[in-house]
């Protein structure tokens, strides 16, 4: 979790305790109100635990002060909106992320990315797709929107293919061989990398086993145009629009950047790894 969330949740946390210390009430009268444990409200007061809108609604009524229920919203908004969990981001499924990431690769025009592990949703084929959504559909027990979220994600693949939009794509070759799904279905996908390799509006470079780092290849990104971040993480996905960490995520995409191939020796890199599926 970012020091940052966790900095606002603690200050969340402060503004609850006041308000209850100005309702004159102890921590276990507050509890006893509202019906939940005194644990929870010792969490929320202390920043330990994020609270729900429906938290400080109870909250805001339990102290007497049920006007401060929107002031407590609008803290909560301003911090999450940094932070976005992926609990309640997937709430109604996959596809309205899909849409809200086409919006902000509609509204950007140079893109930079880097992933290390999985093919970068622009470039993937609707087979691998719908074998990437179905894992997280499993693991964030999502509702289960997997036609809807490919024919999302495959709609915004269109923006590849407009002359006022560029992409610089950097994968690691882990992101070439990890079997996410069938072989076949695998072979395919790199079959699209092979193809994509030439595009006006598309650079793609991959970062080989063999090369030299010098960063660690950890979790990916996306740039918009220098103003927008955004970073996948199990739990959330964060946006960061403040300009030190565009600057920061900019160095790291420049310097993995520098460790890949493109063109001709892109293309070595992917042959060698649809060869290794054995799949003809």
């Amino acid at each position: 979790m970012s020091t940052d969330f966790q900095q606002a949740r603690i200050a969340l946390g402060q503004r609850l305790r006041e308000l209850r210390a100005e309702g004159g009430l102890t921590g276990r009268q507050l509890a006893e109100r509202v019906g939940w444990t005194q644990s929870k409200v010792s969490e929320l007061e202390t920043g330990r635990q994020t609270a729900t809108l429906d938290d400080l609604k109870a909250w805001a009524e339990g102290v007497g002060q049920p006007h401060a229920s929107s002031e407590l919203a609008a803290r909560l908004q301003a911090f999450e909106s940094g932070t976005r969990s992926w609990r309640r981001q997937l709430a109604a499924g996959h596809k309205p992320v899909q849409d809200t990431l086409t919006a902000e690769h509609e509204r950007s025009t140079v893109k930079r990315a880097w992933q290390n592990s999985v093919i970068v949703g622009v470039l993937q084929t609707a087979d691998y797709a719908r074998h990437i959504f179905n894992a997280y559909i499993d693991l964030h027990q999502s509702p289960r929107d997997v036609d809807d979220a490919v024919r999302a994600r495959i709609r915004r693949q269109e923006v590849l293919y407009r002359s006022d939009k560029k992409y610089h794509i950097i994968m690691w070759e882990a992101a070439l061989r990890a079997l996410l799904c069938p072989p076949a279905v695998m072979a395919a996908q790199l079959d699209r990398l092979s193809g994509v390799i030439g595009l006006d509006t598309v650079s793609l470079g991959i970062v080989p086993f063999g090369a030299s780092l010098k960063l660690p290849p950890a979790n990916g990104f996306w740039i918009h145009d220098e103003r927008l971040v955004i970073v996948e993480d199990w739990h959330a996905e964060l946006w960061l629009d403040q300009p030190e960490n565009v600057a920061l995520y900019l160095r790291v995409w420049e310097t993995v950047a520098g460790a890949a191939v493109y063109g001709a020796d892109a293309h070595k890199v992917i042959t060698r790894c649809r060869k290794a599926l054995g799949v003809v």
